[in-house]
This record gives C-alpha cells, structure tokens and sequence, in this order.
C-alpha cells in the first residue's frame, strides 16, 4: 500500500503519545462548537478517525453532514518549567460517514474522517511550522 505523507514523523509521533483532541464544527447557522474526542491517525490515508459511542446523533456529526469545516487541535505542556506548549492543528474539511467499521469495537458504525488542507505545529521538532498540504 502507498503511504500518504501528509504528517512529519515528529507529528505522527507527537499524535501517537495523545489521546484526546478538541474538533471545532460549525452549524448551519453560524453557531460554533468544539468538543473534546478522541481520534485515530490513518497514516496510510493522511487522516484523522473520530469514533465514538453514538457519534451519529452528536451535534459534531451533524455540522460535519451539513458542510462544516473543521479545526481538530491536539495540543499538552511538555513541561511547565521551563514553559513548553507543544501540539497540532490541522484545518480541513471532514466527511460525516455511516454504516463505516468503526476504530473500536464497541463504538457506533458513524465515523468523521478528517482530511488535512493545513497542518500548524509547535513545540514538536523545531520552530513553529505551518504547511498547506
């Protein structure tokens, strides 16, 4: 299988050390919301996996059926003496999916996949890095 190089090894490890994330969505008229969840890195593909228990009814799900963008952040203190924020967000568009095998088993069969059009990091290997990928 091809690998999608979307993520630097530094943010695939960063992500690999997380386990939750926040997703802004955006509701038809405008409202904003952002939600702590969990997620799955797919560095096959170069996308982010949101599962959850009932997913299908989450307000989330639903902005990202009616054309939400999104903004998914991960971020944590490495230390706090010396201050060291480090994290990810990536900026995209999403995919609301039904009927779809879920990234665990007893989680709901609706899944967001998010897919990358931007990716800010900091605090991970270097200075601050933005990219349009």
């Amino acid at each position: 299988m091809l690998m999608c190089i979307v993520f630097t090894q530094a943010e695939l490890d960063y992500l690999a050390t997380q386990r939750i994330g926040r997703l802004a969505t955006v509701s038809p008229d405008g409202q904003v919301q952002n939600n702590p969840t969990n997620f799955f890195v797919d560095a096959g593909t170069g996308t982010i996996v949101i599962g959850g228990g009932a997913l299908g009814s989450s307000k989330k799900f639903k902005n990202v059926q009616q054309g939400s963008t999104v903004a998914f952040v991960v971020d944590d203190l490495a230390t706090v003496d010396p201050w060291a924020p480090r994290g990810i967000e990536i900026r995209s568009t999403a995919a609301a999916l039904t009927d779809h095998e879920p990234p665990l088993p007893h989680l709901s069969r609706e899944i967001i996949r998010i897919t990358p059009t931007k990716i800010v990091s900091w605090g991970l290997d270097g200075p601050r890095a933005s990219r349009t990928v």
